[in-house]
């Protein structure tokens, strides 16, 4: 084995970090080796000493004692690529990068597009015009909004953040005001058409503006569904792999024309959200600078799109960049849950209930 890639990760105390990290150890490729970073002395992945050669606190990305921290980690380490997952700290990374001020190399996108997509409402006002974005309307909390143009009920959430934040279903005018009123962290509201069908998930993985991989699934349950209100967390416990390349073909669409409104080329990795209408047409109701914390389901079915996303970067001369859509065996699902490594297994073999004669 010729010398190993010592790789900075990012944010190593939210669950899409360490789901990448475990998704490059699980394939065995031992050519990276990994340092992780947290700015939360409590993150969970910073005691993590199987995973990580080493790990550091660091400051928090908006700190201006960041860079230098960050600076003096490459050097100790001779980090020569950056995972950077967190969409604020990919935003601090992207802008560094048009500045041509990295400390290392990062596979991450231009500063400009990556505020579009991860901001809900830029997102959707860049995109109003296309067939596969919901009806919408945007508000401030506590303004004077009016009446909304959209019917009840709508979907409701914060135009920032990830999680489900801010996020219900609202069936009347009373509904909206009191959620807003039990949210007031939440600065901007998007509302969108309610959209009744199946819940998506499309990642696609970019280099210099060529479509290099992707891969779906349906999101089913999620962990600690009955403490939120909308029933959403964020982080999905039962998921089917699914094969759709309608879902890539609206998810790429709509990521080349953010990229195009901006004169650039598509580049980093991506995960779209789409939600059914309906008649069963895929809406897209957000985009993702990053990964998701389930890719380690898809990497264990086959998609390893973590290790896809580092041979791109670091072993080029061994990676094909033809294009490549995942496909999975029909009736594929996943199961995952808190401090437990996830299941891929067929749907046909969940256990049934067993039946007790009276």
């Amino acid at each position: 084995m010729g010398d190993r890639i010592n790789v900075l990760v990012t944010g190593v105390g939210g669950p899409t970090p360490r789901s990448f990290v475990r998704s490059i150890l699980d394939s065995g490729c031992e050519r990276y080796r990994f340092v992780g970073v947290d700015s939360n002395p409590l993150a969970i992945g910073l005691y993590d000493r199987d995973s990580y050669i080493e790990t550091h606190v660091v400051p928090e990305s908006s700190s201006e004692d960041y860079w230098p921290a960050i600076g003096r980690l490459v050097d100790k380490h001779e980090i020569a690529f950056a995972v950077v997952m967190p969409e604020t700290e990919v935003l601090v990374w992207a802008k560094a990068k048009d500045a041509q001020a990295l400390p290392c190399k990062a596979f991450v996108p231009d500063y400009q597009t990556s505020r579009v997509l991860i901001d809900k409402k830029a997102m959707h006002d860049a995109l109003y015009n296309k067939h596969y974005i919901p009806a919408h309307a945007n508000f401030s909390n506590g303004a004077d909004i009016g009446e909304l143009s959209l019917p009840y009920p709508f979907w409701v959430r914060s135009t920032v953040g990830s999680s489900g934040l801010g996020s219900l279903k609202v069936g009347s005018r009373g509904e909206l005001d009191e959620w807003m009123r039990i949210n007031p962290t939440v600065g901007e509201f998007i509302a969108s058409e309610f959209l009744p069908g199946r819940n998506l998930a499309c990642k696609l993985l970019y280099f210099d503006g060529r479509l290099l991989r992707s891969a779906c699934a349906e999101r089913l349950e999620y962990i600690m569904a009955k403490v939120s209100p909308s029933g959403i967390t964020g982080n999905t416990s039962f998921g089917r792999l699914i094969n759709d390349r309608h879902l890539v073909d609206i998810a790429d669409d709509a990521i080349r024309e953010v990229f195009h409104q901006h004169g650039v080329k598509p580049h980093g990795v991506f995960t779209a959200d789409l939600k059914e209408a309906a008649n069963g047409q895929p809406m897209i109701t957000e985009i993702n600078v990053r990964f998701v914390a389930f890719m380690s389901v898809l990497a264990k079915a086959g998609a390893n799109l973590p290790l896809d996303y580092l041979e791109a970067s670091l072993n080029p001369e061994a990676f094909s960049t033809a294009y490549r859509h995942y496909t999975f065996e029909d009736d594929m699902i996943f199961l995952r849950d808190v401090d437990e490594k996830p299941v891929v297994m067929k749907e046909s073999e969940l256990l049934k209930r067993e039946a007790h004669d009276d």
